[in-house]
């Protein structure tokens, strides 16, 4: 870490006042598994002889389009950080990172290992020239009667390089599974968790907070947090080739991910948008339009990218 720091205070010394932006990238991957059994989880369908065919080369194919997906979102460099939703554990992230599309980048990432019981996490790729982390922890959630594990919140604290630190939180919140009323309280727990830390920061911390909510922006966890100074930035972010949400199901946009940023920051926000480059799109022959070209449609392999979009946030400093 020490000699990455003096690496990083080298690269700072050479850039001029342009290059204090920052990209952020919020994407769900859509399960992004590997193909090996993890004991402890309910992955099996993921395996070569489970449900869904998960072999080596459809794994590796994952691990390229997610790399491709995410360096379109910058035509000129490369995305600064990288919040990843639905990402099975740490070897995968490795893959991505140093063995993928990605690995001339030079990411690094962090990320959690949670109870969910299909072995789901969150995870932050960051680019270490333009940011530091400090520390991280996980912000483990527990469970309300007859709710199952969920996923733990990644927190990071890091510096970039115009000498602001940054506290950003990855959030992938239970899901609508059951009925949206029924679930509500889940969704609920976790913005009362992550509030709960927020409040804990210093009064002008730069807050970040990315991720799937399985909610829209007018949902009463989301509400919630912006009556608590949370500002959710990308809220009306659209696309330039016909998405009007990150996800759709059934012919109907919805956006269920979102950045949001505490009110110190909402003047550094330059720019959000979707991510839908015309390839990671395809007819929507049903209900008309077009969708996320996604891994599987059901169970049926069509070599795709994933179920949602990038959401990206384009910052000043």
């Amino acid at each position: 870490m020490r000699v990455l720091w003096v690496t990083f205070l080298l690269f700072f010394s050479t850039l001029t006042a342009s290059a204090q932006s920052l990209t952020l990238v919020e994407l769900n991957c859509e399960n992004l598994f590997d193909c090996k059994h993890d004991s402890l989880k309910q992955d099996t369908e993921w395996m070569p002889d489970g449900q869904r065919r998960w072999s080596p080369a459809r794994y590796w194919r994952k691990l390229n389009c997610i790399g491709q997906e995410i360096l379109s979102c910058q035509e000129e460099g490369i995305p600064d950080l990288v919040a990843l939703v639905e990402v099975e554990n740490d070897s995968v992230i490795s893959d991505l990172t140093h063995r993928s599309l990605l690995r001339g980048a030079g990411y690094d990432y962090l990320m959690t290992e949670s109870p969910d019981v299909r072995g789901i996490d969150v995870a932050l790729v960051y680019q270490p020239f333009s940011f530091r982390p400090i520390c991280y922890d996980y912000l483990t959630v527990t469970p309300l009667e007859n709710m199952r594990p969920t996923r733990d919140i990644l927190y990071v604290k890091g510096e970039i390089i115009s000498g602001d630190t940054l506290h950003i939180f990855v959030v992938h919140a239970p899901s609508r599974y059951g009925g949206e009323k029924r679930t509500r309280p889940n969704r609920q727990l976790i913005a009362d968790r992550l509030l709960s830390v927020i409040r804990q920061l210093p009064s002008d911390a730069k807050v970040i907070i990315a991720g799937d909510f399985n909610d829209d922006a007018a949902s009463p966890a989301l509400r919630f947090w912006e009556t608590n100074g949370m500002h959710n930035v990308t809220a009306e972010a659209k696309g330039t080739h016909g998405a009007k949400a990150t996800y759709r199901y059934q012919g109907v946009w919805q956006s269920i991910d979102h950045v949001f940023v505490s009110s110190i920051l909402l003047d550094s926000v330059k720019q959000t948008y979707i991510n839908d480059a015309p390839f990671l799109l395809e007819e929507d022959k049903k209900y008309g339009g077009v969708k996320p070209l996604r891994t599987f449609n059901g169970y049926r392999y069509q070599r795709g990218f994933s179920d949602h979009l990038p959401l990206v946030v384009r910052f000043s400093f």
